[in-house]
């Protein structure tokens, strides 16, 4: 339950039609199950005390007193137990039928929400039994020796530990309608929608099923618990499968196979993820959720598992490739409308070997191919200075070449020297100086470039760097049009891959002793080198200044990245979550150390952010200063 983890379940029972006492047995064991496995919020089928199809027999008296008293059964069942549960009962009052979802939590029943959506075409003939209540109406609930007279309303349940956790119920139908009670629950502060139904199956419902559970959640910013009917109920017209989903904020989180005969059906949410998106969505219109009307035990919900540790990253396979291509073209997109906006006659980029200018290199070269441009007007450099190893510069020289770009090498040595001597700095002291003079003069060169050409400088720096400040202001930080602004450097890796994998049989080229690469053979190896700015002297002739060393894995900051930017989450929270999505990869004080580099760095790097070129959004997180993130450059850093 600590920082809003709450465990949710859907339980569908062995049905008895027409009998009540039996069918309680069953959601009392079920029950039982949920709560040992650390369910807060539980739901049952449409009628589950009943059964859905008992026919006319709902009219008979002897059902009608036996579901009251297998309503109170269950009831009194769930004494000591802090969940919230909620059980489909038929209720009469004031002549009329009612088709109800009950909420009883620690012994007591809490509430009565009628179905108002009673459908009476096709399979469905549930008016011949069922009413539609008036507004202000009640139901007598009979408990033990007592008569509880509830109001029929769809109210909202309210936790009194975690006041996050508010939670609404609709039943089967009123899923499918337009101005769905979910609508209003959520408006009136439900953060979560449990749905009791009994949809039969036929072909393709499954699907429909799962689309509506789906954009309900999403529109409703709620998580959203569809618990249908299963095994045991009537077959004499129609069959039911006891397809249950969870899904939260539009997205499917568990679900159980049609005619699975999974019993119980269980997902963890964030109650404060979901409030984020509220309050970060200022179209978003909610009243009040009212006052607590239930408890749950303080027990920290398990998370394990249940946290992704590459939260950029887009599933494998075909889902994979999609979103891949999808982004690629969003990069292409942008840069082909801004190249045309500056009438601009070429790009130049400057090639280091390493992942992210090959990244901007694959984008602008397949932005010229959409304009119709010759690849050779596109200028690529390599710059080699102090830091350079032969296998980037060798990686950068290939590239080139694979793409026919109008490929230069310009040796910034003898000029960084000479810079050197005019500021007065020792080369000897490999200083913050000694770096960001070698970074400076590369944009430099750049700049220059692109103005005797006519062009634009493509940047090639990424979302990671950007959120740790991982930039020399005013060198690899600046550009025209920054392609890769959008993209942390997890994904900037998989994108490359995937480019390699697409298309890396396409292009050869010749080196100069003979030998024949593929362009999978060069993305592979540049995927193989450390990232690293390349900006100290080499050891041996390997790369000496490894950029996770020095500042953490990207894995690790693009995880804190997303928590912290996204979801807004707090640091004690990520580094729960952290510790549970890399047990076995990092250890405890390994994830502490690096979450406080993140914090700071990123508290402390805004004034570069504040002043990044242009580039194109991607994802659902993005630091421009225009768009997405908007902070104070002297923000404090030690809270």
């Amino acid at each position: 339950m600590k920082h809003g983890f709450i465990k949710l379940g859907a339980a569908v029972p062995m049905t008895h039609v027409a009998a009540p006492m039996k069918n309680a047995a069953e959601i009392c064991r079920l029950i039982d199950r949920a709560f040992d496995e650390g369910v807060h919020v539980l739901a049952f089928p449409e009628l589950s005390v009943t059964g859905y199809t008992c026919g006319d027999l709902f009219l008979s008296e002897d059902l009608l007193n036996g579901s009251e008293k297998a309503l109170a059964a269950v009831a009194e069942h769930t004494a000591g137990k802090k969940m919230l549960v909620f059980v489909g009962c038929p209720l009469r009052a004031n002549d009329r039928l009612y088709n109800c979802a009950v909420a009883i939590s620690d012994g007591e029943i809490l509430g009565v929400t009628p179905k108002t959506a009673v459908p009476n075409y096709g399979e469905f003939y549930e008016a011949r039994h069922f009413a539609v209540p008036s507004a202000g109406e009640t139901v007598p609930v009979r408990m033990g020796e007592e008569t509880w007279y509830l109001p029929l309303s769809h109210g909202v349940y309210v936790c009194a530990e975690v006041p996050e956790l508010a939670v609404g119920a609709e039943i089967c139908e009123e899923l499918w309608v337009t101005g769905s009670p979910a609508e209003k629950l959520a408006a009136d502060g439900a953060a979560v929608i449990v749905n009791l139904s009994a949809s039969n199956e036929i072909v393709g419902k499954d699907e429909y099923r799962r689309t509506l559970v789906k954009a309900a959640s999403g529109k409703c910013a709620a998580a959203y618990v569809y618990c249908d009917a299963g095994e045991g109920e009537s077959t004499t017209d129609s069959v039911f499968s006891g397809h249950c989903l969870i899904a939260s904020n539009g997205a499917i989180l568990a679900e159980n196979e049609p005619f699975g005969g999974a019993e119980l059906t269980t997902a963890v949410v964030d109650v404060q993820h979901l409030r984020h998106d509220r309050r970060r969505m200022n179209t978003w219109k909610s009243g009040a959720s009212g006052a607590p009307s239930f408890s749950l035990e303080l027990r920290d919900t398990d998370i394990s598992g249940r946290i992704d540790p590459r939260p950029f990253i887009p599933g494998d396979g075909p889902e994979r490739d999609a979103v891949c291509r999808r982004i690629f073209d969003i990069q292409t997109a942008g840069l082909v409308k801004r190249i045309r906006a500056a009438h601009a006659d070429t790009c130049v980029i400057g090639l280091s070997g390493g992942l992210d200018s090959t990244l901007a290199l694959l984008v602008t070269h397949e932005a010229f191919r959409k304009m119709g441009k010759d690849p050779r007007d596109l200028i690529a450099l390599t710059m080699p200075c102090f830091g350079t190893t032969s296998r980037t510069k060798s990686n950068a020289e290939r590239l080139g070449q694979m793409f026919g770009t109008r490929f230069r090498t310009v040796d910034i040595k003898a000029s960084v020297d000479l810079h050197f001597r005019d500021i007065g700095h020792d080369a000897a002291d490999h200083s913050v100086v000694y770096e960001n003079a070698q970074a400076r003069e590369r944009t430099q060169i750049l700049m220059d470039i692109a103005n005797a050409e006519n062009g634009l400088v493509v940047g090639t720096g990424d979302l990671s760097e950007l959120a740790l400040g991982w930039a020399t202001y005013n060198g690899d930080h600046m550009s025209n049009y920054g392609v890769n602004g959008g993209i942390p450097k997890t994904l900037v890796r998989v994108l490359v891959d995937w480019y390699a994998r697409i298309h890396g049989e396409e292009i050869r080229s010749a080196a100069e002793r003979g030998e024949a690469f593929t362009l999978g053979s060069v993305l592979r190896d540049i995927l193989d080198t450390p990232v690293s700015p390349e900006l100290l002297p080499p050891k041996e002739g390997e790369i000496a200044q490894k950029t996770e060393d020095l500042v953490g894995p990207y894995d690790l900051h693009d995880f804190f990245l997303y928590h912290y930017v996204r979801w807004g989450e707090t640091r004690d929270k990520i580094l729960r979550e952290a510790k549970a999505a890399y047990a076995g990869t990092f250890d405890d004080a390994t994830i502490e150390k690096w979450l406080s580099t993140f914090l700071r760095r990123f508290r402390i790097q805004q004034f570069k952010r504040s002043a990044l070129p242009d580039g194109p959004k991607v994802g659902s997180v993005a630091l421009s200063p225009r768009g997405d993130w908007r902070m104070p450059s002297d923000a404090e850093a030690d809270e």
